[in-house]
């Protein structure tokens, strides 16, 4: 079929396509999601990592070996990550280099394993690192930037390393593991302490993830609970539980290196929480920010024995020096005064509550980005420019619901092509043909990808932000940093008359409001990096104002051809 539009002319063959990389040697991708990753995950296999092959070729994989890049919020699909069917075809090793095949274990990446080039050490950290303490929103680190742009960012391994704490347990709450690389980011002094991994698959998938960490006999699995159809575990949490203390770090990567090597993500980490004196009461350690009876009462929500120790250790821990708020989602449909508990519907409160009316505030525009989008609708008032702008344009206890300009960041077709992956960072913008096509009302609201002031204009964003900003582009109202995604899976969605809301996944974030930091505004920092611990400006990770789309550009779909031009790695895009 195809489809016209302002942002280009898009043909489908078959709604049920792979896809392919070609070059010299041709790679496929599986672009159905979780069905393709059923039947192609079966064999999975991990990277080597000898020093000696650095950026040099590894190890074949056999056909059949899967790979999850990133999921998609179709409210129509229950989808996971896309999955790699074939690797490229290679010459037969040296001698010198030949090592036995290792069976389960994970290809390192969807480009095959000539793509991944080790760091260097230096790329990591050795001493505390130059840190941004005021809002405590960093960026990870990405491979193959100039070093200044690393600077003051954070690679797992970073965060992991005893320069925050001495690890005692931890558990990673996630969306797509790759255990064996995810056991290798912890220091080897930390490495058998016990991790739980709280994850949503079901199935043929759980029982590829227990298969991952049968070598692993310190990582255990909770299964959270998905009774609604399509929803997704897609929250990105790590609690660290030290000797020294606790922290929580709230973030928009999967534990895959994928996600850790050349995208633009985000995290919250906290600050490290003391034990509190024994005999506390109960309101002991709370924030201005109601945090700990809200992460409490996120933790809650999973209704699993699993997590029960680690709600009595939360308690025991002060976190009173907690200045931001959570926003989470949970699975469900709630009514009355639990409306407000979760999804956008909570972020409105919150802004109701604790943000202040501007003057001119029409002119103040809301800004998404995200990178995946589900189904909004045959027209903008069926749920974004209804309920969900209502949402975004709170501020205050304001009587007046002024429409100012609402701008929604996701990547051009152009700017997939030409980033540090080339067409496989599209892996990770999972926005189907069979959605865009009922929705080409909504690519009037997009703009281009650019982030030249953070160093990463071609490093793909999987991180997902939205905040309200002023006019010139100098201040912020507010500021989301989110593993939520464009889609009413995530955010939720009013039913019977708006007297119930209905949410799909979890999801997690935090909120950033001035009042919390005794400011009227946040003011926007235009040169964040090389980052500065004195500095009072809040990281952006894009550059304001946004650059929109030109009639020319289209937004990046990712079950559709590219074999026009070759990416950065002289590779195209071919569904088949």
């Amino acid at each position: 079929m195809s489809q016209d539009s302002q942002h280009g002319k898009w043909t489908i063959s078959s709604t049920k396509s792979s896809v392919r990389l070609s070059a010299a040697s041709p790679l496929t991708l599986g672009s159905e999601a979780r069905r393709s990753a059923a039947k192609n995950q079966l064999n999975p296999v991990k990277c080597e990592r000898s020093p000696s092959l650095a950026g040099k070729r590894k190890s074949d994989a056999s056909e059949g070996t899967g790979w999850a890049l990133s999921d998609s919020d179709d409210d129509d699909k229950d989808v996971k990550e896309n999955s790699q069917s074939h690797l490229p075809k290679k010459a037969p090793p040296s001698p010198k280099t030949k090592k036995p095949k290792v069976k389960e274990e994970r290809p390192p990446s969807p480009h095959g394993r000539l793509y991944y080039i080790d760091e260097p050490e230096d790329f990591f950290e050795s001493n505390i690192p130059c840190l941004n303490d005021t809002y405590r929103f960093y960026l990870n680190k990405v491979t193959g930037l100039d070093k200044k742009y690393n600077t003051g960012a954070l690679h797992i391994r970073d965060i992991l390393s005893p320069l925050f704490g001495t690890l005692k347990e931890s558990v990673q709450f996630n969306y797509c593991f790759d255990i064996p690389w995810m056991v290798q980011q912890y220091p080897q002094e930390f490495r058998d302490r016990p991790v739980l991994i709280v994850h949503g698959d079901k199935r043929e998938a759980k029982a590829r993830l227990l298969q991952q960490a049968q070598p692993f006999p310190h990582v255990r699995f909770c299964q959270a609970k998905l009774d609604i159809a399509f929803g997704t575990h897609h929250t990105k949490m790590m609690l660290l539980w030290y000797e020294e203390g606790f922290r929580v770090i709230i973030l928009t990567s999967n534990l895959i290196r994928a996600d850790w090597y050349q995208k633009t993500q985000g995290m919250w980490m906290s600050p490290l929480f003391p034990r509190l004196p024994v005999g506390s009461g109960l309101s002991a350690g709370e924030s201005p920010t109601f945090f700990k009876r809200d992460l409490l009462d996120y933790l809650t929500s999973y209704r699993a024995p699993e997590l029960e120790e680690w709600i009595q250790r939360i308690k025991e821990h002060d976190l009173s020096e907690t200045r931001v708020y959570l926003v989470g989602s949970t699975p469900g449909r709630f009514v009355g005064p639990d409306m407000e508990r979760w999804g956008h519907l909570r972020l409105r409160k919150l802004l109701y509550e604790h943000t202040n009316p501007i003057p001119g505030e029409e002119k103040w525009p809301v800004i998404g980005q995200f990178s995946s989008i589900g189904s909004m609708g045959l027209d903008k008032t069926k749920w974004l420019a209804g309920e969900f702008q209502r949402t975004m344009t709170t501020l205050g206890k304001s009587s007046s619901r002024p429409d100012p300009p609402v701008l929604l960041l996701y990547p051009a077709v152009e700017d997939v092509r030409m980033s540090l992956e080339g067409y496989p960072a599209g892996g990770s913008l999972p926005y189907s043909i069979q959605t865009a096509q009922k929705q080409l009302w909504l690519h009037a609201y997009f703009h281009r990808w650019k982030a030249n002031a953070t160093g990463r204009s071609h490093a793909m964003p999987h991180i997902k932000t939205y905040m309200r900003v002023s006019p010139d582009f100098t201040e912020l109202a507010w500021f989301l940093v989110t593993s939520a995604n464009l889609s009413k899976a995530a955010w939720g969605a009013l039913e019977k008359n708006n007297s119930q809301v209905m949410v799909r996944s979890y999801e997690l974030g935090v909120l950033y409001v001035p009042s919390a930091f005794n400011l009227k505004t946040f003011p926007v920092d235009k040169s964040a990096f090389p980052v500065s611990s004195a500095s009072s400006g809040f990281l952006v990770p894009f550059d304001l104002p946004p650059t929109p789309y030109a009639a020319k550009d289209q937004p990046w779909i990712w079950n559709i051809p590219y074999s026009q031009e070759p990416d950065t790695h002289g590779n195209i895009w071919i569904p088949s």
